[in-house]
């Protein structure tokens, strides 16, 4: 099992510790990947502004859970990517992780359709829980491009930063990595994707789980066994899904 990193990312001089319900770690090998980043002016912007927002109202995930996605999954274990849009608003939802809750929360529509297709799939049960936490430490970075969300209120945090932010992660994966799975649902996750190169890299896209998309491209598209026929081809290591 991966070991949540204990460093705490308000040692940079950005991120100076000013609430204390902001206790935000990342794990070290991102820590120094996006070192840059951190450094940043709009780095610098949005962190002052999700404080101010966890100070004034209620904002998912909970503050520890932000950077919850690269701590269970460090850089060098990247294999796979599923990209994800905004971290579910609703009450206990967001755990950090995209598409997924902890269990004994009510799945929601769009998890509900993810199993259902590998069920279909692979010909079998999935062989994680809702938490998605076991695809996360077998190396599949599980990234919503907006890290943060108020509560009942979805893409409230769209536009601040972090969509900057996610897009250098992604195009440190593209570019320092080769032979790395991206998986990306929906017109979004495709747009925000659509640099990455598929000489490099395999690139699955198909319609969103969502219930309102997912008989459009979603069903039927394979998604789990593609991804495992490509990383054997790689000589990786398969996901078990």
């Amino acid at each position: 099992m991966v070991r949540i990193s204990e460093t705490p990312v308000d040692e940079h001089p950005c991120l100076s510790a000013s609430n204390e319900s902001m206790d935000v770690r990342i794990e070290d090998s991102w820590k120094q990947k996006l070192s840059g980043e951190f450094a940043q002016p709009y780095f610098c912007e949005l962190t002052e502004f999700v404080r101010q927002e966890y100070k004034g109202t209620t904002v998912y995930p909970t503050g520890g859970r932000i950077f919850r996605a690269f701590d269970l999954c460090p850089f060098p274990q990247v294999r796979v990517v599923i990209l994800g849009q905004d971290p579910y608003h609703g009450v206990g939802q967001a755990n950090g992780l995209c598409f997924s809750v902890f269990p004994g929360v009510d799945l929601p529509p769009s998890l509900v359709n993810i199993f259902r297709e590998l069920r279909t799939d692979l010909g079998r049960e999935p062989h994680t829980d809702s938490s998605l936490e076991s695809w996360a430490q077998q190396g599949v970075l599980l990234l919503n491009s907006t890290l943060t969300v108020r509560s009942g209120q979805p893409t409230s945090h769209a536009g601040r930063g972090w969509e900057t932010f996610t897009d250098a992660v992604l195009k440190l994966l593209g570019t320092e990595k080769s032979g790395v799975v991206f998986i990306l649902w929906g017109a979004y996750a495709q747009r925000k994707g659509s640099f990455l190169d598929e000489t490099r890299h395999l690139i699955i896209r198909s319609a969103h789980p969502s219930p309102l998309s997912a008989y459009r491209g979603f069903f039927g598209s394979h998604p789990f066994s593609r991804a495992n026929a490509y990383l054997t081809a790689q000589g990786k290591p398969v996901i078990d899904w």
